[in-house]
């Protein structure tokens, strides 16, 4: 049973929008900021909520290796298509507004796609593609990160996490929402776990000799080094298909970067020359399609509800009581916890505790 204190959703939400404003985020953007994290916990998908809120925007912020203020700046604009220079501001902010252009181009001409490049992270990639399905649109979309995945064959560390996202809307109380890596597990799951003190399973992440690695710090500190890279989705090599999970990664990495010229690999380590850290010019790609140009949005729902009842309904293995379609697990995340509030361990409540003290924002944590 999770033992963690839960805390209220608007009294995190407060927290962190004000959080983000004293390291020099403006107020619109911060609530988006904050929004995306949160969604991220609400659909139970913890390794991109709150256990990121420090470590990968205050502390970057605070570097200088991300800019608090969001210089997005349209490069190419047509129809159906949006090309746009984040400036290393926030990722989140970027991916919003470039969402929101294709969106109104999708409604319009049935179609709309848009790149970002030298942008930071955006948080969990289904909250783009689902801004698109709450609206009966089609949403696609996927992003490059640092390299932290081998190609198959290989020990080195060469690709992003690189998710590839798909929303669809059914007629059922969720969407279809695939948000998940191009590797087994990904570098936000591996935190959790050192927070925690957790092995992590063998088969995850291969050293430079090509032996399984299990200490979870000890594989971040490998990672940042280049000296421990994840499998691809399949595994190690080619008996379980782990060269899909590779060329899936890839396909990502090209989207994010060839459309908009921009940086991929090991231009995205985060180190300079000197081994110093830098900015991580991430590029987004972000695709949306208009159902009503196709079949019509009524009839696309009903045909993608029926198709996931199909599969929840269909035999199940021996021992197993229920199958699930993708996003339904995080559905019935927000329904057990939407009432709860937000489950904060240990280690992120020092990190609350250490961000209000610094900045003297006047909150009281009910943890404490």
């Amino acid at each position: 049973m999770d033992q963690r204190p839960y805390v209220d959703w608007t009294l995190i939400n407060n927290f962190m929008i004000d959080a983000f404003k004293a390291v020099g985020v403006p107020e619109e953007d911060a609530k988006i900021c904050a929004d995306v994290l949160l969604e991220s916990d609400r659909r139970g998908i913890e390794s991109h909520g709150c256990n990121r809120f420090k470590p990968i925007y205050i502390d970057r912020i605070n570097a200088g290796i991300q800019k608090p203020v969001t210089d997005f700046e349209v490069i190419k604009d047509t129809p159906t298509t949006l090309v746009a220079d984040a400036h290393d501001g926030m990722g989140m902010v970027a991916s919003y507004k470039a969402m929101n252009a294709i969106i109104e181009k999708a409604k319009k001409f049935g179609m709309g796609m848009a790149v970002v490049r030298n942008s930071t992270h955006f948080g969990i990639a289904g909250y783009w593609a689902t801004m698109a399905s709450k609206q009966g649109l089609l949403g696609i979309c996927g992003t490059n990160a640092r390299p932290s995945i081998a190609p198959t064959f290989g020990v080195e560390n060469m690709l992003g996490t690189n998710p590839l996202t798909f929303a669809f809307p059914t007629d059922e109380p969720f969407d279809f929402v695939l948000d998940c890596a191009t590797s087994i597990w990904q570098r936000g799951k591996i935190e959790v776990y050192a927070r925690e003190s957790k092995p992590i399973p063998k088969g995850v992440v291969i050293s430079q000799t090509g032996e399984p690695l299990t200490d979870a710090q000890e594989i971040l500190e490998d990672l940042t080094k280049g000296q421990a890279a994840l499998a691809p989705l399949g595994g190690i090599g080619e008996e379980l298909a782990g060269y899909k999970g590779y060329g899936y990664a890839t396909v990502v990495e090209i989207l994010s970067a060839a459309l908009q010229a921009g940086s991929f690999l090991k231009m995205l380590s985060g180190k300079d020359e000197e081994g110093h850290k830098t900015h991580i010019p991430l590029g987004h790609f972000f695709i949306v399609i208009n159902p009503e140009f196709f079949c019509g949005e009524e009839e696309f729902r009903k045909t993608a509800g029926e198709i996931c009842r199909s599969l929840r309904q269909s035999k199940k293995a021996p021992g197993q009581s229920r199958i699930y379609t993708a996003g339904e697990k995080e559905y019935l995340a927000w329904c057990e916890r939407k009432d709860k509030g937000v489950p904060i361990g240990e280690s992120v409540q020092k990190e609350f505790i250490k961000i209000r003290d610094r900045y003297h924002l006047n909150y009281h944590f009910p943890f404490e």
